[in-house]
């Protein structure tokens, strides 16, 4: 085997509560989004042919793999300049691959791994470690592709310091690797066509409005990830409305917090079924959503049911569509009536 190959195990998660262990799916590539959030592209037809054998993966999660001591040191080992933790991962990643050698998960290798429920501690640190690990990684290896990371908070980012990258830079140098856009075109090539560099714009975005309650919209309510949303008084600017009411229709097809992370997910098929916010994932499902603009009504899933609610309590759910029924009418601050009516073809592809 080639020395320069990097091995890296399936993770499973052991409940922190619990102890209950579960296993993840069959497997997936390992990749990133422009805010450096870690995501999963899917497994190439030539994995899905042997899936017991190891397949090639862009990116690593981090922390679990097998690597030959002599690549590790001749890639430099970490960077001593990062922080704490958070870009390592992208670090090695990337100068694995650009540098000579391959990433490989084995879905015969397993790792059991405690995800923490909640941080027991604060940060240890006063500054931004995180932004200034992330541009640090980006200076050094990402070339011209650094600015799609860096529009997504210019502000932040021109105001962090990397630090001397002098050593990473001479090693790259002395290795002569390739550039980064060498790693985007031969190994994450189908990255950009689910996590573009430059975000087409929403569906819709704005706050949503009840057309039978104009004074409710539906709002997180301070609620995070495995919450309910609900309804609240709505803010006075609709377009620009405060973040517990902004949110978009976005070109993946989902409804999320707008510029975050998070989710409307309808895992029930029940009447009054439950809205929860979870990780976006983009792949459709439990998180499709779709916007009526005649009917003025929100789409969940393929199955014609609709985001409905009760103004007493001031919750919302989904129920089978009824185009008679006001409490399923809802209006946006803003919709993209072009991107609306081009809906079989504009956005992300959709999954069958």
């Amino acid at each position: 085997m080639d020395y320069r190959t990097c091995v890296c195990p399936f993770i499973d998660v052991i409940d922190w509560d619990t102890f209950e262990y579960r296993a993840q799916d069959e497997g997936a590539r390992g990749a990133f989004d422009w805010k450096f959030f870690y995501k999963r592209l899917p497994l190439l037809p030539k994995d899905l042919q042997n899936p017991t054998e190891p397949f090639e993966s862009p990116v690593m999660a981090g922390g679990l793999f097998a690597i030959s001591a002599k690549f590790f040191w001749e890639l430099g080992g970490y960077d001593e300049g990062l922080d704490i933790w958070g870009g390592e991962q992208y670090e090695l990643s990337f100068k694995i691959w650009q540098c000579g050698g391959k990433m490989y998960d084995a879905p015969c290798s397993r790792v059991g791994h405690i995800y923490r429920g909640y941080a027991p501690f604060g940060n240890p640190r006063k500054k931004d470690f995180l932004t200034r690990n992330y541009k640090r990684v980006a200076e050094v290896w990402m070339d011209e592709y650094k600015e799609y990371l860096y529009i997504r908070d210019q502000k932040k980012y021109d105001g962090t310091d990397v630090g001397d990258i002098t050593r990473q830079l001479a090693i790259r140098e002395k290795l002569q690797c390739k550039p980064f856009k060498w790693f985007m075109t031969h190994v994450a090539f189908d990255l950009v066509e689910k996590y573009p560099p430059i975000e087409p714009p929403d569906f819709a975005n704005g706050a949503i409005q009840s057309v039978a309650h104009p004074n409710l919209c539906v709002d997180t309510l301070n609620h995070g990830e495995k919450q309910t949303i609900g309804l609240y008084s709505c803010a006075e600017d609709k377009k620009q409305p405060q973040p517990n009411q902004f949110f978009q229709l976005s070109w993946h097809r989902d409804l999320r917090i707008k510029f975050g992370e998070l989710c409307w997910d309808v895992s029930e098929s029940l009447p009054n079924a439950k809205i929860l916010l979870y990780h976006c994932h983009g792949g459709q499902g439990n998180q499709l959503w779709r916007y009526d603009p005649e009917a003025q009504q929100l789409k969940q899933g393929k199955n014609n049911r609709c985001l409905d609610m009760n103004p007493n309590n001031r919750e919302v759910f989904i129920n089978p569509c009824d185009p008679t029924n006001p409490l399923q009418k809802w209006r946006w601050g803003f919709v993209n009536t072009s991107s609306i009516a081009q809906w079989d073809s504009y956005g992300a592809k959709v999954i069958e």
